[in-house]
């Protein structure tokens, strides 16, 4: 019977080769290399590398184009590191660019950007495995510091003027006088706070109570008022009226007795003599009585 060439195995050791295959192109692939294109490598040098740390961004002009393959280090020499990168085969990097180590963001990570002028045509270029120029760029928190030290200067000097200020208005007697006034408003409200819940607990229920005992004797007179006949007391009423026009007509007129007696001038007249007339036959009786009275126990010769 013929052997199986696939024998487990041979299965075995295939599988070990897919898969040691899978993670290096995996490994890569996470490192963000293009495991399809050809890359072009180059090789810079530094005193200090800061935390660069392969698979570091490589950059023209912000646009990713490569990564750190590997850095080499030797102690011994001043420019002790040695920086390869891969750049993708179809950017050119011309004579006189350099390759600078920089702060990309804000946090301290550091990345490689590639620096220069524009192509001229007929420049030199360096060829793959070449050594290019290096320099370390100043850090984004320099550039940051640079630029906003100034303003921030400017704002301190302020912020010292505006404590300077509130420590003047702080230590002053406006405010203490304020804070001693506040402290009496406040002490009267609450004063006037507790003495309004009493008024609340005691006296607003009876008020509210003689309000409703006033609301029901006005009920009740409404009531009384809704059973008066109107009409016929108004009728009554005008015929009162009527009777006192009449009786004020004949007074004013002369045809009755006391229409005479109010109206006639010379019935007052005769009145006023009569009167006068027994007034001073009063006065002449209380002078000489015995002129009109006659009183004796013997009869008086005299007549």
């Amino acid at each position: 019977m013929k052997k199986s060439f696939f024998t487990r195995e041979v299965k075995v050791g295939i599988m070990v080769v897919i898969a040691i295959f899978v993670l290096y192109f995996g490994l890569n692939f996470l490192k963000g290399m293009d495991i399809f294109s050809s890359v072009s490598s180059y090789y810079a040098t530094y005193e200090n590398i800061d935390g660069l740390v392969p698979s570091s961004p490589v950059l023209i002009k912000g646009y990713k184009v490569g990564q750190v393959e590997e850095i080499k280090y030797d102690f011994t020499k001043q420019t002790a590191f040695v920086v390869r990168i891969s750049v993708s085969k179809d950017i050119d990097i011309p004579k006189g660019a350099k390759i600078e180590l920089f702060d990309n963001g804000l946090m301290g990570g550091k990345a490689v950007q590639i620096v220069y002028a524009p192509l001229v045509a007929g420049q030199l270029l360096y060829q793959s495995g070449d050594t290019v120029e290096s320099q370390v760029g100043s850090g984004l928190m320099a550039k940051v510091g640079g630029d906003l030290m100034p303003k921030i200067q400017s704002i301190a000097e302020q912020a010292d003027s505006l404590l300077r200020s509130l420590r003047t208005v702080m230590d002053g007697k406006e405010l203490k006088n304020s804070l001693a006034s506040i402290e009496t408003t406040t002490s009267n409200l609450s004063s006037t706070s507790v003495q309004l819940n009493k008024l609340m607990g005691n006296d607003v229920p009876k008020i509210v109570k003689d309000v409703h005992v006033v609301t029901s004797d006005l009920k009740q007179i409404s009531g009384n008022l809704s059973k008066i006949d109107f009409a016929a007391t108004f009728a009554s009423i005008n015929h009162t009226i009527a009777n006192l026009n009449m009786t004020t007509d004949k007074l004013n007129s002369s045809d009755g007795t006391v229409g005479l007696l109010l109206n006639d001038k010379k019935l007052y007249n005769n009145l006023t003599s009569t009167a006068e007339s027994a007034d001073k036959l009063l006065v002449d009786l209380k002078q000489n009585p015995k002129r009109y009275v006659h009183f004796s126990l013997f009869a008086s010769k005299q007549k």
